[in-house]
């Protein structure tokens, strides 16, 4: 194996490693690894994205699995359901009071701590490089890569905001850094958070 080759595989091994960890089940909170992350997808979804089915798709599960993350994430008062804004014919789920303080408490939260500790312009680089990976990783399986609109390639700004070509609206100033299902990469200068599916 080459000197490259084993880089490769060991940096591969870092990344789930990682992730694994910074994931681990929180028995104090009795909510699982993947209901954290479904808790994390709706508080960072746009309009269009807040469905079960969009967050099977980022998950990479199933739709029935999605579906009974959210209701068991429903049931505890975490999250709500309501008509969605997009299609009036299904339903879209936002955090409750108590899902934004269970979120105040995300295990996610010694993570974020160890990345602070990074200088900026080494953080802004590996959201750049690892963006590339996640990309071209859902490339080659096939998945969608999910990311924020103002990234995406059919977002335009205008001043604070912008707008959205994919669902022919206007966005808030808060909507421009939410998740979208409907993701398109845009140029590499534009380009900054791509996030394929993931495993919670």
């Amino acid at each position: 194996m080459s000197q490259t080759d084993a880089a490769t595989d060991r940096l591969a091994e870092i990344l789930v490693h990682l992730g694994r960890t910074a994931c681990r089940e929180d028995t104090q909170s009795g909510l699982t690894a993947a209901q954290w992350t479904c808790l994390r997808f709706f508080a960072r979804a746009n309009r269009a994205t807040c469905t079960p089915s969009a967050f099977a798709s980022f998950h990479a599960t199933t739709r029935g699995t999605a579906s009974q993350i959210v209701k068991a994430l429903e049931q505890r008062g975490l999250v709500g359901r309501r008509k969605s804004p997009v299609d009036g014919r299904s339903a879209c789920f936002t955090l409750t009071e108590a899902g934004r303080a269970a979120l105040a408490r995300d295990p996610l939260g010694d993570l974020m701590v160890a990345l602070d500790s990074l200088v900026p312009q080494d953080r802004e680089r590996m959201l750049s490089m690892l963006s590339r990976v996640m990309e071209s990783l859902a490339e080659r399986r096939g998945a969608r890569t999910f990311g924020t609109c103002r990234d995406c390639a059919h977002f335009t700004p205008c001043g604070q905001s912008g707008y959205c070509a994919c669902m022919a609206a206007d966005l808030a100033a808060g909507e421009t850094d939410k998740l979208c299902i409907d993701y398109s990469a845009a140029a590499p200068a534009r380009r900054g958070d791509g996030i394929p599916p993931a495993e919670g």
